[in-house]
């Protein structure tokens, strides 16, 4: 008996030992800076590669939303767009949204160095170069991938890469540059956490210049301007969808955590963990009121909508994930879910045909959730805010439309009506996802 409970009580006092000279030495006890830049480093590329898989899921979304005659070239679009995207943060939008004066407007026209000089040690060093290189750059490859699934089933595919190229390399890094690199936004007291604005309502407004310029499907909406699903049908694969929003729910705990920038310490632990929290429950408000509404208004639950107000709840918190209560995330989420029913609703009566739905989900839900920022951080100003809204979105839209206008003048952007008959699989790839139902 005394030997058993020697076996039992031993271990229990060293537990408590070590406990009590944790619980009073913790608060006082700091790790050095090199262990600090190799936890913030890390951070960055585990978020990093969560951000990146979030490319998955736009591939399944956008594959399950178009019809069946256009998935192979969905797939080849998204991969494309990481590759081009990959390079040219690379070769000039990494120096052009860092290498800003403090205030300015651009940085420079460079290409990323290895950062080795940074990552040398010394009392200044937070984290590698490369681990922050990555990170900024899988961020620019969604700003990308939101443009992809609004103009598809019509639009070329070469075109597309070209305004890929321009956007990632130029385009979003110039306002990126705006907030995160310290220019005169950050100056101004503008703040996006994650990137509600400098982000998906990037990405958004670039879609919407694309959209209105290439114009809808051919048979996407009637002689009175009502929509009509599309032929074979709807959508190729509504579990696809599912399957790819749930993977982009995922990657947005690498995508608003890893904008923590930091986890060398226990209060940045602490505040991933709140922001995981509330990009959570955000999502889950989204869905809910998406789901709600549809049923009150319609008498049915609307399960592409529910999809997407998952999306548009993210979106909404990501401008400021960590501040907000449980309760004011899940508010925030629900009315980015309810932005997207009504913003859809919208763009049918404006006969924009975004096939995905990501202008309503990244671009509306961005700007709100961008404007709500003051009601839960004190910090912000509301006129900060609507100047950076006003500010990026206005900018983006106005290039992104001199561009397409450009290359639609010039090499065009918009497939003959022929080939959009025949689907893009048959007329830009080649290989056949589906067979086709007449």
């Amino acid at each position: 008996m005394v030997k058993h409970l020697k076996k039992i009580v031993g271990p229990l006092v060293s537990i408590f030992f070590l406990l009590s000279m944790t619980s009073t030495g913790y608060a006082e006890t700091t790790v050095s800076i090199e262990v600090s830049a190799i936890l913030n480093s890390l951070l960055f590329l585990i978020c990093g590669f969560l951000v990146m898989f979030m490319a998955a899921g736009f591939a399944m979304l956008e594959s399950g939303m178009v019809t069946s005659k256009s998935v192979s070239v969905i797939c080849a679009k998204n991969i494309g767009l990481f590759s081009i995207a990959g390079i040219m943060f690379w070769m000039v939008g990494y120096n052009l949204a860092y290498g800003i004066p403090e205030g300015g407007y651009i940085g420079s026209f460079t290409p990323w160095s290895d950062g080795s000089e940074l990552d040398a040690g010394g009392d200044n060093y937070q984290y590698t170069a490369g681990s922050d290189w990555y990170f900024q750059m899988v961020f620019c490859a969604t700003t990308v991938s939101i443009v992809s699934g609004t103009l598809a089933e019509r639009i070329k595919l070469w075109p597309f890469f070209l305004f890929a190229a321009i956007l990632s390399g130029i385009i979003y890094p110039i306002v990126m540059g705006w907030q995160w690199g310290g220019g005169w936004l950050a100056a101004a007291g503008f703040s996006d956490f994650a990137g509600s604005t400098l982000v998906h309502s990037t990405g958004g407004a670039a879609a919407l210049a694309g959209a209105i310029l290439l114009g809808a499907r051919t048979g996407r909406f009637d002689k009175s301007g009502a929509a009509k699903p599309m032929k074979p049908f709807a959508a190729s694969s509504v579990p696809l969808v599912t399957v790819g929003v749930f993977i982009l729910w995922l990657g947005w705990f690498g995508f608003n955590g890893g904008s923590q920038l930091a986890m060398g310490t226990f209060d940045d632990a602490v505040a991933v963990s709140n922001i995981f929290i509330n990009t959570n429950l955000a999502a889950c408000g989204g869905v809910l009121a998406a789901g709600a509404v549809t049923r009150l208004m319609a008498g049915k639950t609307d399960v592409i909508q529910m999809l997407n107000g998952a999306i548009g709840g993210l979106v909404a918190i990501t401008a400021e994930p960590l501040m907000p209560s449980p309760l004011a995330a899940i508010l925030i989420g629900a009315i980015g879910g309810l932005i997207v029913v009504f913003g859809t609703k919208l763009l049918f009566s404006l006969k924009i045909d975004d096939v995905v739905g990501a202008i309503p989900a990244h671009l509306f839900a961005g700007v709100w959730g961008t404007l709500a920022v003051p009601l839960t951080n004190g910090d912000a100003s509301f006129g900060a805010q609507l100047l950076g809204v006003i500010s990026i979105n206005a900018f983006v839209f106005i290039v992104s439309l001199i561009v397409w206008g450009i290359m639609k003048g010039t090499m065009g952007i918009r497939l003959s009506k022929e080939a959009e008959r025949l689907g893009t699989d048959v007329s830009e790839s080649g290989v056949i996802a589906y067979a086709i139902r007449d």
